[in-house]
């Protein structure tokens, strides 16, 4: 590991391993590097409730860029900051067109800077439900399924997401693209094929636009990123170094400066220690 660098790697199919964990061999390596000084973080679609459980046994002494730069997460206070909320006018907007799309939008309300709240339907596909059974005991998260928004949860969401047949997210993708002023994420569900993920936020809103704040915070001179899917590719971009995993889609490998291991040989952790 390098001083003055910031090293930042999403988590799903990149950090974590098949089984959705750090590793122990990760964890050991992380752990021990940021006690020595390292600046390890990472950048996630995910929301606090399962990005601090999951980094709570590799101690990292940086804020997490969470919900795909949409917030940071302080691992020690155990709070939201820079936290982009998008108007009530432009999440109604965008929730109209994902239901004309066929897509049932799940509907992230920050409720106080350690707590969200998700708003969705009763009915669900196979991914939505499996993405649901495993997040609903969560703490810091709690799910409002066919309940009505109020207008108070209406001027503070952060993030409308969707899941579900790739055709109908890129069309949903597509027209939100042309139509509303909004930042949207469309990528590989890499859990089940045939189905596309999409989150949407407020217009600015990314892993890179996250990445290149923290870094000026910190002060550091030079930015390493780790990365699998095709939502990782801004924040590499940015990068003074982008290095993805071996499963990485195609796309992500032929941008990335260098390509380490898979996400299932602690790769990500060894070339931390080895750069």
């Amino acid at each position: 590991m390098r001083k003055n660098t910031l090293y930042v790697t999403d988590m799903d199919g990149t950090l974590l391993d098949n089984n959705s964990r750090v590793s122990c061999e990760s964890a050991e390596l992380i752990a021990e590097m940021s006690e020595e000084g390292a600046l390890i973080t990472v950048a996630t679609a995910r929301t606090p409730a399962t990005v601090d459980p999951l980094l709570s046994v590799t101690h990292i002494n940086c804020p997490a860029i969470v919900i795909t730069g949409a917030a940071m997460w302080d691992t020690r206070l155990k709070v939201m900051n820079h936290v982009e909320k998008m108007t009530a006018t432009t999440a109604g907007e965008i929730i109209d067109r994902f239901r004309d799309n066929g897509v049932d939008p799940f509907v992230y309300v920050v409720v106080n800077p350690s707590h969200l709240e998700v708003y969705h339907g009763t009915e669900m596909n196979h991914a939505e439900e499996s993405f649901y059974l495993e997040r609903k005991s969560l703490k810091l998260k709690r799910f409002l399924l066919g309940h009505a928004m109020t207008q108070e949860a209406g001027e503070n969401v952060i993030l409308i997401f969707g899941i579900g047949d790739s055709g109908k997210v890129i069309k949903l993708a597509d027209d939100l693209k042309a139509n509303v002023d909004c930042s949207v994420s469309c990528y590989p569900d890499i859990h089940f094929p045939g189905t596309h993920l999409i989150e949407v936020f407020k217009t600015g809103v990314s892993k890179a636009q996250a990445v290149e704040r923290l870094a000026q915070e910190l002060g550091v001179e030079r930015i390493v990123v780790f990365g699998d899917n095709l939502n990782d590719l801004p924040m590499m971009k940015v990068a003074d170094v982008a290095v993805a995993v071996e499963n990485a889609f195609p796309e992500v490998k032929e941008a990335a400066d260098i390509v380490i291991g898979s996400n299932a040989a602690h790769s990500v952790a060894r070339f931390i220690r080895e750069d």
